[in-house]
């Protein structure tokens, strides 16, 4: 292996090793459990709801609102109106999701994913789409791709290469 291209493989593994993606995929990025913390963004509660709506088979939803609970993005408390029910509620750290969702919903609807008729994501007083969810610096300036740096736990820069560009590929 060429010099570069070991300095890149450490680089990335520096990166990688850290990371805390795969394992924030590992908690919420399976369908049922998007689709379950969308509906209780959406306002969704009980058991009996998340089923009917969702269409998800009882064992799924059992398994994956355990699981929800468990990772703590979801609270189980009994229903005050109804002491046999539970109500799941989204926690702090569940509520921390609404711009990971509506960014991979603006970026499936960009990538032509999903089905026409969808409804608008709106702001609730002014009714109006929300805005584009973007990387913003530490003073407000937005960044694309190539404004991004890695830079490690002892503030140096790891040698990364720039991120090309990818080219639109004709469909």
């Amino acid at each position: 292996m060429a010099g570069r291209d070991v300095g890149l493989v450490q680089a990335f593994q520096a990166t990688s090793d850290a990371c805390p993606i795969p394992e924030a995929v590992a908690v919420i990025g399976e369908r049922w459990t998007c689709l379950i913390i969308r509906a209780s963004m959406l306002g969704l509660r009980h058991f009996e709801e998340f089923q009917s709506c969702l269409g998800i088979a009882r064992n799924i939803l059992s398994d994956r609102l355990g699981r929800l609970v468990s990772a703590g993005i979801l609270a189980r408390s009994p229903d005050p109106e109804d002491g046999r029910k539970v109500i799941y509620g989204l926690t702090e750290r569940g509520a921390a999701l609404v711009p990971v969702m509506v960014a991979l919903r603006q970026w499936a609807l960009d990538a032509g994913l999903g089905k026409p008729g969808h409804p608008e994501l709106a702001d609730r007083r002014d009714r109006k789409p929300v805005a584009r969810i973007t990387v913003h610096a530490h003073d407000g300036r937005q960044l694309d791709i190539e404004d991004l740096v890695w830079i490690g736990s002892d503030g140096a820069e790891l040698q990364m290469p720039s991120p090309p560009r990818a080219r639109q590929v004709a469909a």
